[in-house]
C-alpha cells in the first residue's frame, strides 16, 4: 500500500529533490504533495518539474498566529489525503497540538549527529568542539526543537582544516541517502517508537556509517 506523503519547504529543498527521485525509483510511498510557506521558495520549481502536486501558504500574514497557519495547513492535508509529512528546510515552528496529531508520521533531518548541536548553526557547533566525526539524523518531530525519536544517521569524517561550508557539503550529501531510507522505513512499517526510542526492523553494518541500513 503506497502512502501518500506531503513535503514541507520554505527555499531550496535539495532534500526534497532527494526524496523525490527516491520514490519515483519504487518506493512504498508517493511523494503527493509539496507545501512551501514562501511563493519564492527555489523548491517548488523543482517538484513542479517532477509531476508533484504544489501548494503555497504564505505564513507570514499569520504572523504569530501558528495556529491559524496550521488550520490552513491541516485542511491542506486532508484535501491531498496525507498520511506522512517530511519536513525539508521548513523554516516555521508548529504548535505542540499540530506536532501531537502527527506524533509518529512526521520526519525532520537535522545536520549534525543528535543529539549533540541541535538548532542553529551545527556545523559551526562541531568544529568548535573539535569532533572528529559529525553527520545527519533523521527524526520524529515532537514539540522540543531537534529532539524527537532518531530514525536514522549518517556521519562524516571532520577534516581539520574544514570550514562549516565545506562541512555541510559533505554532510548534505549524507543526508540525500538517509533521509529517503528513513522514508521507505516508515512507510513500511519498519520502525515503531518506544518511549522516547524508535526501534527499527531494519540491521546495523559495521561497514557504513549509516545506521541502521536497509539491505
Amino acid at each position: 500500500m503506497m502512502r501518500r506523503v506531503a513535503i514541507l519547504i520554505s527555499g531550496r529543498g535539495s532534500n526534497m529533490t532527494a526524496l523525490i527521485e527516491a520514490a519515483a525509483e519504487g518506493f512504498p510511498a508517493r511523494i503527493a504533495l509539496v507545501i512551501s510557506n514562501r511563493s519564492d521558495a527555489a523548491g517548488l520549481a523543482h517538484a513542479k518539474a517532477a509531476g508533484v502536486a504544489t501548494l503555497v501558504i504564505e505564513s507570514k500574514p499569520f504572523g504569530s498566529d501558528r495556529a491559524g497557519f496550521e488550520a490552513v495547513l491541516q485542511a491542506a492535508l486532508d484535501d491531498h489525503q496525507i498520511e506522512l509529512i517530511c519536513l525539508g528546510g521548513f523554516m516555521r515552528l508548529f504548535t505542540a497540538d499540530f506536532v501531537q496529531r502527527w506524533f509518529g508520521r512526521m520526519l525532520n533531518i537535522h545536520p549534525s549527529l543528535l543529539p549533540s548541536f541541535p538548532g542553529l548553526d551545527p556545523h559551526g557547533q562541531a568544529l568548535r568542539a573539535g569532533v572528529k566525526i559529525s553527520g545527519a539524523t533523521v527524526h520524529f518531530v515532537i514539540p522540543e526543537t531537534d529532539a524527537g525519536p532518531i530514525v536514522m544517521q549518517g556521519a562524516v569524517a571532520v577534516a581539520d582544516d574544514d570550514t562549516p561550508d565545506r562541512l555541510a557539503a559533505r554532510v548534505l550529501a549524507i543526508e540525500h541517502k538517509i533521509y529517503p531510507q528513513a522514508l521507505r522505513l516508515l512507510a513500511s512499517s519498519g520502525v515503531r517508537v518506544e518511549g522516547e526510542l524508535c526501534r527499527t526492523t531494519a540491521g546495523a553494518s559495521a561497514d557504513e556509517l549509516i545506521s541502521p541500513t536497509i539491505i
